[in-house]
């Protein structure tokens, strides 16, 4: 019989007494806000390409269950069997990348989806989490053994992962995980000096890509666009926010969304501004900021720095994608092609934060340390 007391010695009392309740209520809270967007942002989109009404929900809430079960899959495990997990997703990502770039699906004029057993796979999405880990084993490692070389390797791999995201293209995403990775290599001991001179190389890489990729032009181009020379998308994201007011039209009540293309993807914000309005976008904000301010606050109380490290970066990307995803419906900044974490619609983007999140459930859980170091011992 499966008991939950805190004497028992079952895999899952130990889950239960050692996850971190309040991290993955929010998750779950997300994840069911999705659910809703999804039913009044999708119906439209599928309409306007011939499909039936819930052609992407039914296909949306096919991954989900698949998504929540990794991510408590993943939160069970300890720190041994995450750190192998993000190395063996690593190493298959950046296969399927290199495939991606002989034969990708183009989209938009980037080639980054790859057809595996009749389904769209996005292998760039599982890069993030993946990276995350790797590189916060590696400065670890470069802090516990005198001669193991963790920094270069996080150097080499951070190049490699750079390398093949431009070649997709993928801005978006590369500006995502470089912001991440110097990060972690900030708070694993970089001078603030060395990191701003590699943010200035950054800087360097996006004024290249300005230059080097038509569609990164036509974006910033329409970003600094007068009000009248906006583009489709953003005039009618930003109409569904003034429609929205402060308590939304309703459920299925929004009429700007209906001429949204992507409403259930990069645009989901304004569909949840126009039928429950800046009240729900609040919710959504302060959920997103509370995963991210509760797990930095966890991971900071352990003197693990692979904790710190991993548990930051996964918490920091969870964030920054959001953050992203919502200037760029608010004209903040320009358009990303950016999903909003377990709320846009998208297979792979639910289940890449799913292991994502799964991961930093199970580096946040209070025992996670001394697990590991039993099953070293």
């Amino acid at each position: 019989m499966l008991s939950f007391s805190r004497n028992s010695r079952s895999k899952i009392a130990n889950w239960w007494w050692t996850i971190d309740k309040p991290l993955l209520a929010m998750l779950t809270a997300i994840m069911a806000i999705g659910i809703f967007l999804n039913f009044s942002a999708s119906p439209s989109v599928a309409n306007r390409i011939g499909a039936s009404s819930f052609h992407f929900i039914k296909r949306q809430m096919a991954f989900l269950p698949l998504a929540f079960a990794l991510m408590i899959f993943l939160s069970m495990q300890n720190l041994k069997v995450i750190r192998r997990t993000a190395v063996i997703g690593y190493a298959v990502t950046i296969f399927l990348m290199l495939l991606t770039l002989f034969w990708g699906e183009e989209t938009k004029g980037a080639s980054r989806w790859i057809r595996i057993f009749g389904f769209s796979l996005q292998p760039s999405e599982f890069i993030k989490p993946c990276f995350a880990v790797v590189a916060a084993w590696l400065f670890d490692g470069q802090k516990k053994y005198q001669d193991f070389p963790g920094n270069l390797l996080s150097i080499s791999l951070y190049g490699l992962t750079l390398v093949l995201l431009l070649s997709q293209p993928d801005v978006g995403m590369s500006m995502v995980v470089t912001a991440i990775w110097l990060f972690q290599f900030f708070l694993s001991g970089l001078s603030l000096f060395l990191v701003g001179a590699m943010g200035l190389c950054g800087v360097g890489l996006l004024i290249m890509a300005y230059f080097m990729f038509p569609h990164v032009r036509v974006r910033v181009q329409q970003f600094m666009a007068s009000e009248n020379n906006l583009s489709y998308q953003i005039k009618k994201s930003l109409e569904a926010f003034q429609n929205g007011g402060w308590w939304g039209k309703g459920p299925g009540e929004g009429s700007v969304k209906m001429h949204i293309p992507d409403a259930h993807t990069d645009f989901i914000f304004a569909v949840a501004a126009e039928e429950y309005g800046l009240f729900l976008c609040l919710v959504i904000v302060g959920l997103y900021a509370a995963v991210v301010i509760r797990s930095m606050l966890i991971s900071m109380k352990d003197n693990n720095l692979f904790i710190v490290l991993a548990a930051s970066a996964l918490a920091a990307s969870f964030g920054l994608q959001g953050i992203i995803n919502m200037c760029s419906s608010l004209h903040l900044m320009p358009t990303k092609g950016m999903t909003l974490p377990y709320i846009s619609y998208g297979g792979s983007s639910l289940l890449a934060t799913a292991l994502g999140m799964g991961m930093l459930l199970a580096i946040t859980r209070k025992n996670v340390h001394a697990e590991d170091k039993d099953e070293t011992n």
